[in-house]
């Protein structure tokens, strides 16, 4: 905190590591005010667990003074954080998530479609009538596949303003931990005209951030110059890989790569040309095999489609995936690899250079 310097010095805490492990394992605040130094630390480190002071102040000037204790800095430090568990300096167990939260089920942020729809942004694709009422009707079709299976479905505020609001794939993307929740980046869109969406999707996914009994996400933000589609990304076990589309800029990828790579990840750029994004070309399987319509898409596919809606798949856990209906080929080959196939119908959306990945972002949860 600013004139404090003289009395605590530079250090505002310690993190501790192993030797080739990228995670921290413990993390000691060092401060009993939660200042912008602290926030950054708790930003740039995955960490383990966390000893947060709440309350005694020790100067080597002074000794130690009374004070009282507060919990207040430990809540927000903890949501910044997104830690595993959290237990103060005197001992207690710190009010925040992981030290009383069971399981959490898995989380979809949707946004249901504008009535504008049919206005959306196009590139590679002539522009045919869309219908907003059935559009409406697969949108719910969509969600539903999703609820069924037990995913809890968080809907996005409307944005009747945004044409392109639906596919809120673009706006935000996260990056799964092994137990949870994980970093939530909310994207700067390549379309001037989406980036006015970023605002709405940031608030839900803040308030997921701060639900105690929701998944753990720690939230971050690309800033310009970097323009990014999340529809361009698409990760692969370790391995990021980053459309570089009309869409999404050098510099979008390179501060997700900054974002990412404390993480263990890393991130691979791939030209994309005659498509709106990386997904509009490949997706992978919950096994991580890529899927291709041709052997001269963006990333050489592991499994190639007989159908070009056939390359988009969302993994719905369990063995299971959604994808178009209008690949039903795709859908026979893929049941005799022993997958759980939930066709849906987007036409409409696939007029809009859309696809299954589009309409929604997933945040996984954990068995607690």
């Amino acid at each position: 905190p600013p004139l404090s310097r003289a009395l605590v010095g530079d250090v505002v805490g310690f993190a501790v590591a192993r030797p080739g492990r990228v995670e921290h394992e413990l993390w000691i605040s060092g401060d009993t005010v939660l200042c912008a130094g602290v926030r950054e630390v708790a930003r740039r480190f995955t960490v383990d667990t966390a000893v947060l002071h709440l309350g005694g102040v020790r100067f080597p000037a002074t000794g130690p003074l009374p004070r009282p204790r507060r919990d207040g800095p430990a809540r927000p430090l903890a949501r910044t954080r997104g830690p595993h568990r959290d237990r103060p300096a005197d001992g207690r167990v710190a009010p925040t998530r992981r030290a009383r939260m069971g399981p959490v089920s898995p989380r979809l942020l949707v946004r249901r479609p504008s009535p504008r729809l049919a206005d959306g942004e196009l590139t590679h694709i002539h522009r045919t009538p869309v219908d907003p009422d059935l559009a409406r009707r697969q949108w719910e079709g969509y969600v539903a596949a999703f609820a069924d299976r037990g995913w809890v479905v968080t809907e996005v505020e409307p944005a009747d303003e945004h044409p392109d609001g639906v596919f809120v794939e673009d706006t935000v993307v996260v990056f799964p931990d092994p137990d949870g929740g994980g970093l939530a980046v909310l994207t700067r869109p390549g379309a001037a005209s989406r980036r006015g969406e970023v605002a709405s999707v940031a608030r839900a996914v803040e308030a997921l951030a701060g639900d105690p009994d929701g998944p753990d996400l720690r939230v971050a933000r690309l800033e310009a110059p970097a323009t990014l589609d999340g529809g361009d990304v698409l990760q692969v076990g370790r391995t990021v890989y980053v459309g570089r589309s009309a869409r999404t800029n050098a510099a979008g990828t390179a501060q997700l790569a900054a974002l990412v790579g404390p993480r263990g990840l890393t991130v691979v750029p791939v030209p994309v040309t005659a498509v709106l994004h990386l997904k509009s070309a490949v997706t992978a399987l919950p096994d991580g095999t890529v899927l291709g319509h041709d052997a001269d898409a963006p990333l050489p596919p592991g499994l190639v489609v007989p159908e070009e809606h056939g390359t988009a798949v969302v993994d719905l856990g369990g063995g299971a995936v959604v994808m178009s209906a209008d690949a039903p080929r795709t859908a026979a080959l893929l049941r005799g690899r022993g997958l759980d196939v939930v066709p849906v119908p987007i036409t409409e959306f696939e007029k809009l250079e859309g696809c299954v990945t589009c309409l929604s972002v997933r945040v996984l949860g954990h068995d607690g």
